[in-house]
């Protein structure tokens, strides 16, 4: 998607906008986090993940924004999506900048591509915390996994596909564990920022647990991996070149 011309002058400052793992489980070396949303995109669970919520032979499914001309294109079985898909942006350091770029390049690897695209604050943020204190949209960098990648798998069945993210699981943990997290950390940006995509599988995943006399059980592990992770990212980050899926969860599947 083109960028506008017309957004606010941000000078040299480099900012991400993550829409998924991303939102609770923030970039190395950002001093600004920014709710907000961008537009023209729908945000999808059609994201095949072998590397951190699956495995090369059981991929697990995570996030990835469409642009909406394609998706009208589409039989999707959700409704039809908001026309804003909420998130965060995060001001990188500017002597940090060439560092995280190489660090996202490497995790996104599985299937993600660069794209820059206008964000759109959320109207209660401080214009203090904004380039140059302007309330115009400015451009983010976003990590994409389009439908010409290998691991797009579109629109699936949603029942089919809650039971596939209840099942899976990869380096990086559960699958539902990223399911509900998405869910939670959206809820939290904003009494609007809530996803119905994201909300339904969320509520099918937990039908399942009910089923299977495992809700309690999943619940608590999921608050156990949640604590862990909030422990995590406030603790100063010991940035290093990543090369394995042994590091910690992806940064944007987004996820």
């Amino acid at each position: 998607m083109s960028v506008d011309n017309n957004l606010a002058d941000q000078g040299s400052e480099f900012w991400i906008f993550g829409y998924g793992s991303l939102i609770w489980k923030p970039p190395p070396h950002f001093d600004r986090r920014i709710p907000g949303w961008v537009t023209g995109y729908v945000r999808r669970f059609w994201q095949a993940s072998q590397d951190h919520r699956g495995t090369p032979e059981a991929p697990g499914r995570v996030v990835t924004l469409i642009e909406r001309s394609y998706w009208e294109s589409l039989t999707d079985h959700h409704d039809k999506p908001p026309d804003k898909v909420w998130g965060v942006a995060y001001r990188i350091i500017p002597e940090r900048v060439a560092e995280v770029k190489e660090y996202l390049d490497i995790r996104e690897i599985n299937g993600y591509t660069i794209h820059y695209t206008p964000f759109y604050p959320a109207p209660d943020v401080d214009s203090a915390q904004l380039p140059n204190g302007s309330r115009e949209p400015f451009k983010t960098l976003v990590y994409i996994g389009t439908p010409d990648n290998d691991q797009f798998v579109g629109p699936q069945d949603p029942q089919g596909l809650a039971e596939h993210i209840y099942r899976s699981e990869g380096p990086s943990g559960l699958n539902r564990d990223y399911l509900w997290g998405l869910e939670r950390a959206l809820n939290e940006l904003s009494p609007e920022s809530g996803d119905d995509h994201v909300t339904d599988l969320a509520n099918r995943v937990r039908a399942i647990a009910e089923k299977e006399g495992k809700a309690a059980e999943v619940l608590a592990g999921l608050e156990k991996v949640l604590e862990k992770e909030r422990r995590h990212h406030e603790q100063p980050h010991l940035f290093r070149k990543v090369t394995s899926v042994d590091e910690e969860e992806e940064t944007e599947k987004k996820e």
